[in-house]
């Protein structure tokens, strides 16, 4: 195996420095084909026109406002992206996991809108998802709530019994009009064995922490609104 580069940290032995370098062949491996699936993105065709002009409740300084999707693209951002936050209207708390998720793209905020367009969408009514917003102290993240139209349940952020899912769906704005590109649908795949979906593990930091260390994610443990 060719030299990798040059760097050896204290103390490690030789069998340590074949079994990394091994692993880090996998690595570059991994890296090139992560940027072969980013490009396939990129090119996919144009998907399906937005089936209408959702209208969602949201609440800015204290006001109460009634916002359609065509009004959630920035001037010079075509980009929209939507996750939508498992969050029932008659759910007392929102979902643990999606809440680690949210937890993290809260920070994120600044610099994803700095690029495009980018909201939250739960089903609880707008004045429940901004309550519990400011439990978790949420200060950058857009919320709007999608409890007085059907977008959850035509982008699959919900189903046919009310059940959330959560979902990242991605628009593009055109002369055409607005048009669905893509959505995470590993969520509908089968999982691998011991695994689950991971349809959206690339906004989702936590997991990927976990993978660095010598124990894995594991199986058992799943985030929790407090530890």
């Amino acid at each position: 195996m060719p030299e990798l580069h040059t760097k050896q940290f204290p103390n490690e032995d030789q069998n340590y420095r074949i079994a990394r370098n091994t692993l880090l062949e996998e690595e570059i491996a991994l890296r090139r084909h992560t940027e072969r699936v980013a490009q396939m993105r990129r090119e996919l065709p144009i998907g399906g026109k937005l089936k209408e002009d959702y209208v969602f409740d949201e609440i800015v300084n204290g006001q109460p406002l009634k916002v359609k999707f065509s009004e959630l693209f920035a001037p010079g951002k075509p980009t929209l992206i939507i996750y939508s936050m498992m969050y029932h209207p008659d759910d007392e708390n929102a979902c643990p996991s999606c809440t680690s998720i949210v937890d993290g793209l809260d920070g994120s905020t600044p610099h994803i809108r700095d690029r495009v367009n980018f909201v939250v969408v739960t089903k609880a009514p707008i004045e429940k998802t901004l309550k519990w917003a400011g439990a978790r102290g949420w200060k950058n993240v857009r919320l709007l709530s999608s409890f007085s139209n059907t977008y959850n349940r035509d982008y699959f952020g919900e189903n046919e019994k009310g059940g959330q899912s959560p979902i990242l769906n991605v628009f593009q704005k055109t002369p055409e009009g607005i048009f669905h590109t893509y959505a995470t649908e590993l969520l509908f795949a089968p999982s691998d064995p011991g695994q689950n979906m991971r349809h959206v593990d690339i906004i989702w930091p936590v997991w990927n922490m976990f993978d660095y260390t010598p124990q894995g994610r594991g199986t058992e443990w799943f985030p929790k609104l407090a530890y």
